[in-house]
C-alpha cells in the first residue's frame, strides 16, 4: 500500500499555512511558495487573465516562476481541445485538470519516466516514453501542448526525471526531432502549443534558454500554415508582456547551482517565448 498521498497532502497543508509569510516575504522556493502559486495560477485561468488581451497586472507573480503565465497564456487560447496531448506532463495536477476545458477532456499525458502522483482513475491516459518517437499514429491528435518541456529534449535529463544513464544527452538540436513529431501526430487544422525560456543563449546541461535562432528552428521544423509567438519577461515589479528584442539578453537562475541568483528575485526564466502554432 502505498503512503505518500498521505505524505503529500501534509507538506500541501503545511506549505498552504505557510501563504501568508510567502506574501509577506516572497522568496522564490521558500515557505508557501507553491501554495501560493498554484493560487495566482488557478485566479488567473479563473479571471481569464490572458484570454483576451496580452497584458499582466502590474506586481504580477513577483518571486514566482514561468507556470503563472504559461498556464493562464494556454488556457487562455484553448476552446475545443479534441482529443489533446500533453507531452511533458506538465498539466498532471488535480488543480489544472479540475478545470475546463481539460476536465474530463480525452487527454493523454506523455512523459520520459513515471511519476509520483497520478490521475488515471479520472479518466486520463499516460504513455511514457522519447517524445521525439512516439507510437501515435498520423493525424492522432487535435490539440498538442509542450509546457517548458522541448528545452529538455536531447539534454541530461538524468538529473530530474530519470536515473536511465542513456538519457544523459547533450543533443542542442534534440527538440528538432520532437517538433517535428508533434507536428505529424497533429490532425490537419489542429493547434500545438509550446513554451520555452527565452532569452541570451545558454545551456544549463539539463536545459537550455532558446535565443530568437532556437526560436526560429521550432517554427521551421514545424511548418505551420500560421502562428503567433508571444514575449513575457521577469523583472522586480512581476511579469509582463514583452518582445523579442526587448529581452533578447534575459537571463536564467538556476535554483539547483545558485547561478544567476539576484535580488530581483526571479525563481527561473527571466523570459518566455510561447508560441501557437496551426497545422
Amino acid at each position: 500500500m502505498r503512503t505518500d498521498g498521505l505524505a503529500h497532502a501534509v507538506k500541501s497543508w503545511l506549505d498552504g499555512a505557510a501563504v501568508p509569510l510567502f506574501k509577506a516575504r516572497p522568496r522564490p522556493f521558500g515557505p508557501g511558495y507553491q501554495a501560493a502559486k498554484r493560487q495566482l495560477i488557478a485566479s488567473a485561468i479563473d479571471s481569464g487573465v490572458l484570454r483576451n488581451k496580452l497584458e499582466l497586472p502590474l506586481g504580477y507573480g513577483i518571486a514566482m516562476d514561468e507556470r503563472v503565465v504559461e498556464y493562464p497564456w494556454l488556457f487562455g487560447r484553448l476552446g475545443k481541445v479534441g482529443k489533446m496531448l500533453d507531452a511533458g506532463s506538465t498539466f498532471n495536477h488535480d488543480f489544472l485538470l479540475q478545470r475546463s476545458p481539460l476536465k474530463g477532456a480525452d487527454l493523454t499525458i506523455m512523459t520520459l519516466a513515471p511519476e509520483k502522483r497520478c490521475y488515471w482513475y479520472e479518466g486520463y491516459s499516460y504513455v511514457f516514453g522519447d517524445l521525439r518517437k512516439t507510437l501515435f499514429a498520423d493525424g492522432s491528435f487535435d490539440t498538442v501542448a509542450s509546457i517548458s518541456t522541448i528545452e529538455h529534449i536531447g539534454l541530461d535529463n538524468t538529473m530530474l526525471y530519470t536515473a536511465d544513464p542513456n538519457d544523459a544527452e547533450s543533443d542542442e538540436n534534440g527538440f528538432v526531432p520532437a517538433v517535428k513529431e508533434f507536428k505529424r501526430i497533429l490532425k490537419p487544422g489542429g493547434t500545438c502549443f509550446i513554451s520555452v525560456p527565452f532569452g541570451k543563449r545558454n545551456n544549463l546541461g539539463w536545459y537550455q534558454v532558446f535565443d530568437l535562432a532556437k526560436i526560429e528552428a521550432i517554427v521551421e521544423a514545424f511548418a505551420p500554415t500560421s502562428y503567433q509567438i508571444d514575449y513575457f519577461g521577469y523583472s522586480k515589479n512581476g511579469w509582463s508582456c514583452g518582445s523579442a528584442t526587448s529581452l533578447s539578453e534575459a537571463t536564467v537562475y538556476d535554483v539547483h547551482t545558485g547561478t544567476g541568483w539576484s535580488d530581483d528575485l526571479a525563481a527561473s526564466s527571466r523570459a518566455i517565448a510561447c508560441l501557437q502554432l496551426n497545422a
